[in-house]
């Protein structure tokens, strides 16, 4: 087994969208926990250098933000809280294509192949209610000026 993850996807949405619910606190929390049944709480300072917590019920993941650049990449340490596991890493790299955006996600850094398929297994779920926020009828802002 691998100790790296990477997942592509094609999301249903443009590459401001992906983007956004990349970046935006409040779309974070909307869909970044694989379990729908915890609470979620993000705080997110998306700037290189700048940090991140994410609280998915009694779990909690912080990080530093390594690379900011819009609309097409973020990079980002990921480390959760109560471990002394050495931080992994997370890129998520977005390209524009004819039916949406192109979500290529990888997950280095893991000591071993079942921390990887652990955190595959919630990889997975997490970017399934992606999709679906993605997925969900957008308001028309011309028609709010009506």
């Amino acid at each position: 087994m691998d100790t790296e993850i990477r997942i592509e996807r094609v999301l249903p949405a443009t590459i401001a969208r992906v983007y956004d619910a990349w970046t935006r606190a409040e779309l974070l929390a909307r869909w970044y926990c694989p379990n729908p049944r915890l609470s979620l709480k993000v705080d997110a300072d998306v700037r290189e250098g700048g940090s991140y917590v994410v609280e998915m019920g009694p779990h909690v993941v912080r990080g530093t933000y390594l690379e900011v650049e819009p609309p097409n990449r973020l990079v980002f340490s990921w480390r959760w809280d109560g471990t002394d596991d050495a931080p992994t890493r997370v890129e998520v790299e977005l390209t524009e294509v004819p039916e949406g955006t192109r979500m290529r996600l990888s997950h280095t850094g893991f000591a071993t192949a079942e921390d990887a398929a652990n955190h595959r297994l919630g990889w997975d779920p997490e970017l399934d209610r992606l999709a679906g926020l993605l997925s969900a009828r957008q308001p028309d802002p011309a028609a709010d000026r009506g």
